[in-house]
């Protein structure tokens, strides 16, 4: 860092992702004190089987072509002006919103009153997000809206849309109609997948990564590989006889969400949408309930627990499935976000853990 910075108040590990025995990428945040009005710089490591470690620093990264143009301010109005629309603005501002080095990054671009959401992914990405678009936009959800595109940089601008964030809400005690969201989760079930040209969501890869990676960090914890055995004995049967039957979103939760004034429900994140399974859209929302019912706190994990409740119950209502069959759902996507506690590591990570698979283990008691 150049000298004037001084030396940092914090470095965090900001993203952990290892694909065990070939390679590990590892991504920290540096943060500085407040009185040096300085945001904060991310640098990636990673380190392979097959070669020497790489440093690199944020906005730089290699599989995103388009991420260096797009988080610059001088060359984003440049990019906008190009593929969006022609801006009498003079500057632009960045904001960084979520990065995952590698895989993709989100950015609100500013000009003026103008405000854009860039979603840079790899290039080969792009057509099958604009598919996943396209769909969502046929929903019942409001979505944003398509301003353009740069098919060589992988870079897609979409609309702002005003509104609450939906996790916000719920942990406040606001709960949106249930039913109102079980429609837009029905409309998009009801979407043709036929023609698409999108590749279905893939339970048994995602489950088996997950699963992978446990076993590998609690190897030499006895106590809690015997813990993830009994729940593998009773999740691998309903994963190995899992299979797409229609459009899902697949990665459907309150944080994906904007409840609008109006009392509409905005979804921000399509990337996902691909054929799956309707229960695993529901089981998904009500596993990051449970999780938070868990980890937030006091107020914010009861108003969490409350909803849960809510929401299994009107969904079942609803649309006649079997509990049991729910429950399953739950829990195979509450296995999978486990894995945050691998992904972005803190001290207590193993304490963690083990609370988790404790919340899998509750909810295949319910099965």
């Amino acid at each position: 860092m150049p000298d004037p910075y001084g030396a940092p108040e914090r470095i965090r590990i900001h993203h952990f992702i290892h694909s065990i025995g070939r390679r590990a990428l590892v991504s920290y945040e540096v943060s500085w004190p407040e009185d040096r009005y300085l945001p904060p710089e991310y640098f990636v490591l990673k380190t392979s089987a097959a070669g020497p470690i790489k440093l690199s620093r944020y906005p730089h990264d290699d599989r995103l072509p388009g991420l260096e143009m797009a988080a610059q301010p001088a060359s984003t109005l440049e990019l906008v002006n190009e593929n969006v629309l022609v801006m009498p603005a003079r500057r632009a501002s960045v904001h960084l919103v979520r990065y995952r080095p590698e895989f993709r990054a989100v950015l609100r671009h500013r000009m003026g009153r103008v405000r854009l959401y860039a979603r840079v992914m790899w290039p080969a990405d792009v057509r099958p997000v604009l598919a996943t678009h396209q769909v969502a936009t046929n929903s019942g959800f409001v979505v944003p809206g398509l301003a353009g595109c740069w098919h060589g940089g992988g870079v897609i601008w979409l609309t702002e849309i005003r509104g609450r964030s939906l996790r916000r809400s719920i942990q406040k005690g606001r709960f949106p109609d249930p039913a109102r969201l079980l429609v837009g989760l029905e409309s998009l079930w009801n979407i043709s997948p036929e023609g698409r040209g999108i590749r279905p969501f893939n339970l048994r890869r995602a489950y088996s990564r997950a699963l992978h990676s446990f076993r590998h960090n609690l190897r030499d914890h006895a106590d809690s590989s015997q813990t993830l055995k009994g729940i593998v004995d009773s999740l691998n049967p309903f994963v190995k006889s899992w299979k797409p039957s229609g459009m899902a979103h697949n990665d459907f939760y309150d944080d994906q969400m904007l409840l609008m004034e109006d009392g509409r429900l905005a979804l921000v994140d399509l990337e996902d949408i691909a054929p799956g399974d309707p229960t695993l859209d529901v089981g998904n929302f009500l596993a990051h309930l449970r999780w938070y019912s868990r980890f937030g706190d006091q107020e914010r994990a009861e108003n969490c627990g409350r909803f849960h409740s809510i929401l299994r119950g009107a969904a079942l209502d609803r649309f006649g499935w079997d509990a049991r069959g729910l429950s399953l759902a739950e829990a195979v996507c509450l296995f999978r976000i486990c894995t945050n506690v691998i992904r972005h590591p803190r001290g207590d990570w193993k304490t963690r853990l083990d609370a988790g698979l404790s919340l899998v283990l509750d909810c295949l008691e319910q099965a």
